[in-house]
């Protein structure tokens, strides 16, 4: 069987529920044969949906989606708290569950919509004295987390069943949705826990343009992986042309010569910078402090 070589992009994969998201990053890097395969914001085990894998070149924009505001779907059971807060996790406590009406989830909605104070919860990669907070709580201890700001940008709320909760939400950056399930339980009273979740969208990336983590091989066998063009998943971003010698300068660390630009438009952060034949040669960022244009990362010609 000929392999044809993998470019550079991103691929956006459909992950069921059952593997990490280290084990896709590794599954999909032998398929491929790639140098280099990163995923751009993790998906806990349990969950399902859209994992972003940048390959090969594509790995160098992981922090701009990693920043990116997300969207999800899922379901929360309300009466169960466990450990983990999800699914996956020991019950803690039991509660019986009232009757829940359209008030109810009203009342659910605004107090969970907008800015919000989140707690991360023990069972999180974060880092304690440089300990992963998952290890501590594996051995039953907790300590003290500071509380983050979160925002819900949009939350969609209904009765899925008796005893759940069915939503969709778009929330930002470091937004735990076990912890917001587990906090609407607790707001409502009976306590918790996250059922299930879905992935729908990473920034203007979306679950309709996946493909199922168990027809990658075969689309590798054809040729046809469907990789996307870091030009086109960053399309979002204003583009600047650039002519050969300014691309010469810049190649040989010369930034000043992106005062050319000039300044950024309005709450503008970043703009991508085009060899004259249209590719994407690098990313320049706008740093604030300095008032000038910065190389954010640059890109293999082609």
């Amino acid at each position: 069987m000929t392999q044809i070589p993998p470019t550079s992009g991103l691929l956006l994969v459909d992950k069921p529920e059952g593997p990490t998201s280290a084990h896709v990053v590794a599954r999909v890097k032998r398929i491929l044969g790639a140098a280099k395969v990163g995923h751009l914001g993790t998906l806990d085990p349990f969950a399902s949906g859209l994992l972003p894998l940048g390959i090969n070149e594509g790995t160098k924009v992981a922090e701009i989606f990693l920043a990116a505001q997300k969207s999800y779907r899922g379901v929360i059971a309300l009466g169960v708290e466990t450990d983990t807060q999800d699914s996956t996790g020991k019950v803690i406590a039991t509660r019986a569950v009232p009757a829940l009406g359209e008030a109810e989830l009203d009342r659910l909605r605004q107090a969970f919509t907008g800015n919000l104070m989140q707690t991360p919860p023990m069972f999180s990669a974060l880092k304690k004295d440089g300990v992963r907070l998952y290890d501590l709580a594996r051995k039953g201890e907790t300590v003290e987390r500071t509380p983050r700001e979160i925002k819900i940008e949009t939350l969609g709320l209904w009765q899925e069943r008796a005893g759940e909760i069915g939503f969709e939400l778009t929330c930002s950056k470091g937004t735990y949705i076990r912890t917001l399930a587990a906090d609407m339980g607790t707001f409502l009273g009976p306590g918790a826990h996250l059922k299930s979740l879905r992935r729908l969208s990473c920034g203007l990336l979306n679950i309709e343009q996946a493909i199922r983590l168990d027809d990658i091989e075969a689309a590798q066998s054809r040729g046809e992986v469907p990789l996307l063009s870091l030009n086109r998943a960053l399309a979002h971003v204003r583009a600047i042309p650039l002519d050969t010698r300014t691309l010469a300068s810049l190649r040989l660390g010369r930034q000043e010569v992106l005062g050319a630009i000039g300044g950024p438009k309005a709450d503008e952060k970043m703009v991508r910078l085009l060899t004259p034949e249209g590719n994407l040669a690098a990313l320049a960022r706008w740093e604030e402090i300095v008032r000038r244009w910065r190389l954010f990362r640059t890109f293999a010609a082609g």
